[in-house]
C-alpha cells in the first residue's frame, strides 16, 4: 500500500508542478498532510483552497473547493486518472495543461499497465496513523524549540519533513522528518541531519542518543526506528540530536 498511496501522490505533485509558479527548492510540487481529514493536498493551484486532494480514507482523489469532485482509484489505470483530471480542469479558469511528467526517478510507475488496487485497508489505516503520528511529533518539537517551519511531504522520497536554520550565530541548519522504508530502514522512520553550510555535520563522535542511533553512513545523521514508538519518545530523540547538534 506504500507504493500504491506514493504513486498517487504523484498526480498532486505534477498538479503543483504544472499550474504553479516554479520554485529553486522544488517546494510548489510539495505536499501537505491534514490529519482530521486524513487526506494529502496541493498547495491552492488558483484562487482560495482549491486544491488537488488525495483522500486516505476512500483512497480516492478529489478536486476542486471543498473537494467537491471525487474519484476512486481502486482498479483505475493512470490513463482514466488523467482523463479525469483534464475534464476536472477543463471546467476551471485553469489556462495550463496538466503535464504528468516526473523530473526524478521512482522505484515503480503508475504507467505500463499498472492499475491501482485498494488490497489492504488495515495497512492504508496504519500509513494514516504513521503520517498523523509523524505530523504531531514535527508540531510538537517545534512549538517546544520555538522553531518555524512548514511540514510538508517532499513527493520524490516521500519522506515528512521540515527544515530549519538555527538562529544562534552558528551557520547549522537541521532537516528533520519520517521516512518511507528504504535502503537505509526497512521500516517508517523518523530522522534528523544537521548541516553547517551545505555540508552534512559529521556525527561520528557524538555521544550515543538514548532514543535512536546515529548514523554515520547512509543518513549521516540520527535515526529512530518509527514502530512502537509514541510521540514524546520521537520529540524527545529530536531534542537530544538537536541539543548534540548545537553543541
Amino acid at each position: 500500500m506504500i507504493q500504491q498511496v506514493h504513486l498517487a501522490a504523484q498526480y498532486l505533485a505534477m498538479a503543483g508542478k504544472s499550474f504553479l509558479q516554479p520554485k529553486s527548492d522544488d517546494s510548489h510540487s510539495n505536499i501537505g498532510f491534514v490529519p482530521e481529514t486524513q487526506t494529502l493536498e496541493t498547495w491552492p493551484l488558483y484562487g482560495s483552497g482549491f486544491k488537488l486532494v488525495f483522500d486516505y480514507s476512500d483512497f480516492g482523489l478529489k478536486w476542486g473547493p471543498n473537494a467537491t469532485h471525487s474519484f476512486q482509484l481502486d482498479g483505475k489505470s493512470h490513463e482514466e486518472v488523467v482523463a479525469w483530471l483534464n475534464v476536472m480542469i477543463a471546467s476551471t479558469p485553469l489556462t495550463k495543461p496538466y503535464t504528468y511528467e516526473l523530473h526524478y526517478d521512482l522505484p515503480y510507475s503508475a504507467t505500463g499497465g499498472f492499475k491501482f488496487q485498494l488490497t489492504d485497508s488495515i495497512k492504508l489505516k496504519e500509513l494514516v496513523r504513521l503520517r498523523k503520528l509523524a505530523q504531531s511529533v514535527l508540531q510538537l518539537f517545534l512549538e517546544r524549540e520555538n522553531l518555524k517551519s512548514d511540514i510538508r511531504i517532499w513527493p520524490h522520497h516521500f519522506d515528512m519533513g521540515a527544515f530549519v536554520s538555527l538562529d544562534d550565530g552558528s551557520g547549522k541548519s537541521v532537516g528533520l522528518g519520517m521516512a518511507i522504508p528504504d535502503s537505509i530502514c526497512a521500516e517508517h522512520y523518523f530522522y534528523i541531519s544537521g548541516y553547517l553550510g551545505h555540508d552534512a555535520i559529521d556525527v561520528s563522535g557524538f555521544n550515543e542518543l538514548t532514543q535512536g542511533s546515529w548514523n554515520t553512513k547512509d543518513l549521516k545523521g540520527g535515526l529512530l526506528p518509527a514502530s512502537n514508538v509514541d510521540a514524546e519518545s520521537a520529540v524527545q530523540f529530536f531534542q537530544e540530536a538537536l541539543r548534540a547538534y548545537k553543541s
